[in-house]
């Protein structure tokens, strides 16, 4: 199965400024834009409606937490941060404690935030490769400030957890799966992913 993105290198004299970025990604909002730490661009299209829904289901799942916890705020797939290797990503779901979030100016937070989240989730859609989300995953465990990482394979039903200087643990069909004791008392109800 082809994967469901396009890589686009950009000469060393065309790269864009972090402004030219977000802006470039505004006038292009139908598509889903990053750039990896080589600096070249990954265009993406919309997922398809089921992984859409499934994808709302577990924001929902980690929104609801957030709330209730108090002690940081989540992040839909829309929102995109700036890793500290110059890398632009938009996780599925993510989750940063407030004490980081605060941390930053008013500027920083509007755009995408030179920070990478405590807490990172991907899901699989049909058209993507395995083996680029764990690349995506392991470079996100790269960066100082994340703690927590999950990959979830539908199609597998297979959840990868990656926790930064560990390796990674694969949970086969779980019924939950618990993000303690980074997301404390979090339990994402995997029966409303799979």
């Amino acid at each position: 199965m082809l994967e469901d993105q396009i890589i686009l290198q950009m000469p060393p004299d065309l790269q864009m400024t972090d402004e030219q970025f977000f802006e470039f990604c505004q006038i292009n909002r139908d598509l889903r834009i990053e750039t990896n730490k080589f600096g070249e661009l990954l265009i993406m299209s919309p997922t398809g409606s089921e992984t859409g829904n499934r994808e709302f289901n577990l924001s929902g799942q980690l929104w609801v937490w957030s709330e209730q916890d108090g002690t940081g705020i989540a992040f839909s797939s829309s929102a995109g941060f700036t890793l500290s290797t110059g890398a632009k990503k938009s996780p599925d779901a993510s989750w940063i404690k407030l004490e980081r979030w605060n941390s930053l100016s008013p500027e920083q937070k509007e755009k995408f935030a030179p920070i990478c989240p405590d807490f990172v989730l991907e899901l699989m859609s049909p058209s993507d490769s395995l083996k680029t989300l764990q690349a995506k995953m392991t470079e996100y465990m790269e960066e100082p400030g994340v703690k927590l990482g999950w990959l979830i394979d539908r199609k597998e039903r297979k959840v990868y957890i990656y926790r930064p200087g560990m390796p990674t643990e694969c949970l086969e069909n779980p019924e939950i799966v618990s993000g303690d004791p980074v997301l404390s008392g979090f339990v994402l109800n995997m029966q409303k992913v799979w």
